[in-house]
């Protein structure tokens, strides 16, 4: 009998496929074959994963906080994923600023002219809009919009009510791991045809996308890319080793269907079954990760951090402003703090790097002159994003372990 391939080896075989795929459409001027014909294919894929998302992230949310058994440890792991993403975001700036700096100072840089830019950001309404605005007012808005910081806040109103409530709530609890058995076997289902949407998105985008990777911004793309790598290896891997107990190779083989996922897609939500699959695989507590992976999810934006930082760099010298070690330590300090004020708003990314840049005084208007390629930026720092997710949800579950040991040893 003939060994099935796992899962992982099965993505990597289809993002190989599809990038050949991809380079003969390309150069074969059949572009417009893989937007017509490809590619919706693997919106369908990912139509499937978003109509899961929010039942995963509700009831795996609301099971995670009922098996917690105790809303003091919904606050312990709540407030320690919170600091973990805080401190990765701080250090992924800096990262940003030295590879940007690096490129910079070796003119590799292109200077475009960004006269006739033009960009119009998104209303950013402040923090405490955002604060306000992640307290539902409907529930079944909440679902059907996808607002993930909603869903999270309902899962926990309703799992700490359920923990609230008791032996009454014994019903409930049922329901809720009966609803969610079912939720898995759906999503095991999603999952197994992730090869074909990450084939049939990859073959589309170089074959559109080719152009622009080889065009003015491939040093800014390769700036961010390395940054994003250097990254993921010396913050996530180590963290993965250091606090969460998992070799840096296997920890990147297990989450390799997420990272290659998320790098495809794009979509941090919709890769939440897979991330959340491989960091169960990795031993993560699946309480923990079930909490951890919705709220990373939303709030944790490492990759768009480093973006922020090499494309602030990239347009402050197409503008010939000079950035100052101050403009520097602003561009760190605004970056971490919209990570999360921006979290859960539409096009955070976006509003994001517009702040940086009003905190410095470039032009808002010159991210015109990356917003073309800002889907090959989007898929390397989503992937990062994941990746970081999946750390996390190790990290926090060993440091719960250490505390639940040492109040069983006293």
């Amino acid at each position: 009998m003939k060994k099935k391939l796992s899962l992982p080896m099965q993505i990597l075989i289809a993002l190989v496929l599809g990038i050949i795929v991809g380079l003969i459409c390309y150069f074969a001027k059949w572009g417009a074959f893989t937007t017509n014909y490809l590619k919706p294919i693997g919106d369908i894929f990912v139509n499937l994963l978003k109509f899961i998302v929010v039942p995963v992230v509700l009831l795996s949310m609301i099971q995670g906080i009922i098996s917690m058994e105790d809303m003091k440890k919904v606050g312990s792991v709540g407030w320690k994923t919170v600091v973990y993403f805080l401190c990765t975001t701080a250090i992924a700036c800096v990262i940003g600023l030295v590879f940007a700096n690096i490129f910079k100072a070796a003119n590799l840089f292109p200077v475009l002219d960004g006269s006739g830019a033009e960009y119009e950001a998104k209303e950013y309404g402040g923090f405490m809009s955002t604060l306000v605005a992640i307290f539902p007012t409907n529930m079944w808005q909440s679902f059907s919009t996808a607002n993930m910081l909603q869903v999270i806040v309902i899962a926990l109103l309703f799992g700490g009510s359920i923990l609230a409530a008791g032996e009454k709530a014994r019903v409930v609890r049922n329901l809720v791991d009966s609803m969610y058995s079912v939720v898995e076997k759906l999503m095991s289902f999603v999952i197994s045809l992730a090869p074909i949407g990450v084939f049939t998105y990859m073959a589309w985008v170089v074959a559109t996308q080719g152009a622009e990777i080889l065009g003015s911004l491939a040093l800014v793309l390769l700036c961010a890319y390395l940054a994003y790598i250097v990254h993921a290896i010396c913050v996530y891997s180590v963290a993965a080793k250091g606090f969460g107990k998992v070799n840096p190779l296997t920890f990147f083989k297990k989450a390799s269907p997420a990272m290659i996922f998320a790098f495809t897609s794009t979509s941090s939500a919709a890769t939440l079954p897979v991330s959340e699959k491989c960091a169960t695989d990795m031993g993560a507590d699946k309480d923990v990760a079930s909490f951890v992976l919705p709220l990373g999810a939303t709030i944790n934006m490492d990759g768009t951090a480093i973006y922020q930082c090499v494309a602030t760099v990239f347009l402050a010298s197409c503008a010939g402003m000079p950035l100052t070690i101050g403009n520097m330590v602003l561009v760190v300090v605004t970056a971490t703090l919209a990570s999360i004020g921006t979290a859960g708003v539409s096009g955070a990314g976006m509003i994001m790097l517009a702040m940086v840049l009003e905190a410095i005084g470039v032009p808002v208007a010159y991210i015109g002159l990356i917003v073309a390629v800002d889907r090959l930026f989007d898929m390397g720092r989503t992937c990062l994003n994941v990746t970081g997710d999946i750390s996390c949800s190790l990290c926090v579950t060993q440091w719960e372990r250490k505390k639940a040991a040492r109040k069983a040893a006293k």
